[in-house]
């Protein structure tokens, strides 16, 4: 049975086991669909990639991305779990920037003091939702009207929409009627009040999925939340968001605007080394 280098990180967290995990198989060119999606389905991780040699010119590496179910074109944490499993096995980047190939194209990858950072996809849906949709949220929120302070579509690609409540205990005392819900893919946002909260970040945020199941630390919608909350004055330019607080975790996402650019960053963290067979 043909073996391969695996490891599995964590990524937007310093720490082991307080962000968000993600699976990655290494040298995986010779594998087929059939054999990329058996994995993901029985990793069981949100998603799960696979590095491979680039076909673009100015890529350094190639991924796909899987989750359980299927395959991505794009998502913001395994990008970066992807990117710092690519590094540490040797990879080197032609220039200053790290450029992954995926499904969307070419996505840029650049190495901070916080970490890793991608440069966050353009925003192919925003403005206000509608009522009806509006009122579907409150209803599967169990909130009301007034609880909501703005909203917006902040759809990337996965079909994002994100309401802002008026603070981070609003957000963590959400229990989502995922029913009512009925896949909706939902952002809830809140800032933190720095006497109660303290100033490790700025805003709380939690992903709940067309899935029925809450995601610990979401690149995508940190991504596209970014987009509407700086260009409306919400947020400053540059601010920490805190993500994975109701599951137990501890993620820290970085997001820094650079002239026209939103980059997504934060740390990630290697829990386990070893081989796979297939």
């Amino acid at each position: 049975m043909p073996a391969f280098d695996f490891q599995q990180v964590d990524v937007f967290t310093s720490a082991p086991f307080r962000g968000n995990p993600l699976a990655v198989v290494i040298g995986a060119d010779s594998l087929d669909d059939r054999d990329m999606a058996a994995f993901a389905n029985w990793t069981n991780l949100s998603e799960t990639t696979f590095l491979l040699r680039p076909t673009a010119a100015d890529a350094d590496y190639r991924v796909r991305i899987f989750t359980p179910h299927g395959e991505l074109p794009f998502a913001g944490h395994p990008t970066l779990g992807s990117c710092h499993v690519w590094l540490a096995s040797g990879g080197k980047p032609r220039g200053d920037d790290v450029v992954q190939e995926c499904g969307i194209g070419l996505v840029r990858i650049r190495r901070g003091t916080s970490g890793l950072a991608f440069q966050a996809p353009k925003l192919l849906r925003e403005g206000p939702l509608d009522a009806q949709t509006l009122a579907q949220v409150v209803k599967g929120l169990r909130l009301t009207q007034e609880s909501i302070v703005g909203s917006s579509w902040v759809d990337n690609g996965p079909g994002w929409l994100a309401v802002l409540l008026r603070s981070r205990e609003e957000v963590l005392a959400v229990h989502p009627d995922y029913a009512a819900l009925a896949g909706l893919r939902v952002g809830v946002v809140g800032p933190w009040d720095p006497r109660r909260d303290g100033t490790d970040a700025q805003f709380e945020v939690r992903a709940l999925t067309a899935g029925g199941y809450e995601d610990p630390v979401t690149g995508s919608l940190n991504a596209s939340v970014a987009q509407w909350l700086i260009a409306a004055g919400i947020a400053s330019p540059s601010y920490v968001a805190s993500q994975g607080t109701a599951l137990g975790r501890a993620g820290r996402v970085h997001v820094e605007r650079d002239g026209s650019e939103i980059w997504i960053g934060g740390a990630v963290t290697t829990c386990i080394e070893g081989t796979v067979a297939f």
